[in-house]
């Protein structure tokens, strides 16, 4: 009897060493005013910064996106828990609140790519290695990374994407209309609609992607992500493609997602591949 407690003593003992070594870090995005500035002074962009236990630390680091049609963000389902996986997985995870557009859409934009310069001017002190820093989103989080992916230049362009069931597209018919309407206004001219169409700007240089979504999916069309990957596949970018027969949309780190666990071990196979 003695021997039992003493072992759930030491077992407590040592996760509780574990959980104290891991750091969790929440800060403003910005030191100052950001340089793109809202129409709503109140919306300000964080992020909460998860970093694993340094002799497990891998290097590498994702900066998650989530989604909410540009209107609001999952930040639990679709960021802090996200940012609570990765971080026992020896990955760094920053989740970031980004700033609504309110149809100017510089906003979310300029904190995304603010975000992935933050984690490299970070790095040294962070653990990181500045060449394995990610982009991660879901649905409008999954546009503003893809967007992030496909269009942002030096320190602020991602090494790898990770997109689930994304909305890619702001063309009419295959879009989410809500993304669109909150992104661009409810009368944007064709040149804005494909400046941020992501399907639209894929290249050579494009980061490899993972892409989940669900075929039932009634919310953003599976066409989005499904084309981005026969773009990706058309320029001879390494991507990953699944599918999952049922869901629907936004489930995120739910347990009651079918096929939680399936997408669980295709996501950790696709980060050891590279």
């Amino acid at each position: 009897m003695k021997t039992r407690r003493f072992f759930a003593v030491a077992c407590l003992a040592m996760a509780v060493l574990t959980m104290s070594a891991q750091r969790t870090i929440e800060m403003n995005l910005y030191s100052g005013n950001p340089s793109v500035k809202s129409s709503d002074s109140n919306d300000t962009a964080k992020v909460r910064v998860y970093l694993p236990v340094e002799k497990e630390a891998t290097g590498r680091a994702i900066v998650i996106c989530p989604g909410g049609g540009y209107t609001h963000l999952a930040m639990d389902k679709e960021g802090y828990a996200w940012g609570e996986y990765f971080q026992n997985m020896g990955i760094a995870a920053i989740v970031l609140k980004y700033r609504m557009p309110h149809e100017k859409t510089e906003v979310p934009i300029s904190d995304a790519e603010h975000a992935i310069k933050l984690v490299r001017a970070n790095a040294k002190a962070w653990r990181i290695n500045k060449n394995d820093v990610g982009i991660m989103g879901f649905s409008a989080g999954g546009h503003l990374a893809s967007t992030i992916a496909t269009q942002a230049k030096g320190d602020a362009a991602p090494n790898f994407q990770i997109l689930f069931y994304p909305v890619i597209t702001m063309m009419e018919g295959y879009t989410h209309e809500g993304s669109r309407n909150n992104l661009l206004g409810s009368h944007p001219s064709k040149r804005e609609e494909k400046k941020y169409s992501s399907d639209m700007h894929v290249s050579r240089n494009t980061p490899r992607a993972f892409i989940a979504l669900s075929d039932d999916d009634t919310v953003v069309p599976p066409a989005n992500g499904v084309n981005y990957y026969m773009e990706l596949y058309r320029n001879d970018v390494p991507a990953s493609l699944y599918v999952y027969p049922t869901g629907g949309h936004g489930w995120g780190a739910r347990m009651g997602f079918k096929h939680h666990l399936e997408m669980q071990l295709n996501l950790q196979s696709w980060l050891k591949s590279f």
